[in-house]
């Protein structure tokens, strides 16, 4: 079989990054499946990154503005800001840059319930988000706000019948996923935001895993705040955004005081290295998302191909409104752990999200969805991206085949 290379550009004082100096890294018998975790950064955003690194270059503090060296430092932070929210058709003064997703999260979903707790103190949510909403949720019920958690249905969908009947006098906000972290399956935030606007309550969507890949229109949709998380989409980790709309009219209480950065939201030396990754990769993301979205789904359709010849294999999760890039499926008579151990080696899959990686527990986003037994205990995830080839999916997919095979017999004795 062939291997992915990847081809970094080689400039000098960047040659340390490449083993050997040897620009392509080839990932001979290992195949990487686990882009819902984290995806590798993007050649162009690590060369980004590595442009605000060095005396000569972008390194200074950008908030140093007495100098021409933290004015550059600054011009780079605004220009990185600009890109992002061009991308989503948004306002550069109402994009926060955070450590990422989860940071986001908790100030989004944190700050409107503590600034606005006079109005009311409900929040709606799903049982199928991300443990970054869900344990924000839970805090917020031990200092005495109330919290609905919604059931999605047996594909893991979320109805906005669902959220609008839940609405009462005391829903301050709203908080559910673009596209479900272990399973793919969308949730239709255009249509959420929109029957939203007519109620008096904020909309919070966290799109870490669907920024890039879907198209996020904020001027058409109005959501309040938006997620994001660098490293999902070939950018850097600890690095992220919050997207606050009409931000200067919107009292969020800040997670963090000291320092006033970002509007005094969120203090803190700006990682401007970090910023300009994060702001080439979903740039780059942006402008190939259609080929992107069409080699994903091509891959996508070759694996459920042939992990369908195996039987008794079921896909879990809408298979029509979901990205193609993520693939949650259960094999009966198989364990998810015994098939992860078995192929850890040679090709990476995950039984669910990556936060709760060391922990053997069943899915709460499928146990939420009515899934009970060893389709719950067996499903695992496989997710592909960019740099995943036909050849690496065809290989993968003879190695799990052989591993399911296997475990079956041993099931048997």
């Amino acid at each position: 079989m062939k291997y992915a290379s990847l081809h970094i550009p080689s400039e000098g004082i960047y040659d340390w990054l490449i083993p050997n100096n040897n620009p392509s890294i080839i990932l001979a018998n290992r195949i990487y499946l686990d882009y819902a975790a984290t995806t590798p950064m993007a050649p162009e955003a690590v060369k980004a990154l590595c442009g605000s690194l060095t005396l000569g270059d972008n390194f200074a503090n950008p908030a140093s503005l007495q100098h021409n060296f933290g004015e550059r430092a600054h011009e780079r932070v605004e220009n990185a800001r600009t890109k992002i929210a061009t991308c989503l058709k948004g306002k550069p003064s109402d994009l926060i840059f955070t450590s990422g997703a989860t940071e986001s999260n908790n100030l989004a979903i944190k700050g409107i319930a503590l600034g606005y707790r006079n109005k009311g103190q409900h929040i709606i949510t799903s049982a199928s988000e991300h443990k970054a909403v869900l344990d924000t949720c839970k805090y917020l019920e031990s200092i005495g706000f109330g919290v609905t958690y919604l059931r999605p249905d047996m594909k893991g969908k979320i109805s906005v019948d669902q959220v609008l009947s839940a609405i009462t006098s005391k829903t301050i906000l709203v908080s559910l996923m673009h596209v479900n972290n272990e399973t793919g399956v969308i949730n239709d935030i255009h249509q959420l935001a929109k029957a939203l606007e007519q109620k008096d309550v904020f909309f919070h969507v966290d799109a870490a895993q669907s920024a890039g890949k879907l198209s996020i229109d904020l001027s058409e949709s109005p959501i309040d705040l938006l997620s994001l998380s660098g490293h999902k989409f070939y950018g850097p980790k600890g690095i992220g955004g919050l997207y606050v709309r009409n931000r200067k009219k919107l009292n969020l209480i800040p997670l963090f005081h000291g320092g006033g950065q970002e509007h005094g939201l969120r203090p803190g030396t700006l990682p401007t290295h970090q910023i300009a990754g994060m702001a080439t990769a979903f740039e780059l993301i942006n402008n190939t998302r259609d080929a992107d979205y069409k080699h994903a789904t091509a891959l996508a359709r070759a694996l459920t191909e042939q992990l369908s010849k195996l039987g008794d294999v079921y896909f879990n999760g809408d298979q029509e409104q979901k990205l193609p890039n993520i693939i949650n499926v259960s094999f009966e008579q198989v364990s998810s752990e015994s098939l992860i151990i078995a192929l850890r080696d040679e090709v990476a899959i995950a039984s669910g999200s990556a936060c709760n990686s060391g922990a053997v527990e069943a899915s709460h986003v499928l146990r939420s969805m009515g899934i009970e037994g060893d389709r719950l205990y067996g499903a695992v995830r496989i997710s592909f991206g960019r740099y995943t080839t036909v050849d690496e999916i065809t290989w993968a997919g003879q190695r799990i085949g052989e591993e399911v095979t296997r475990l079956r017999e041993l099931a048997l004795e």
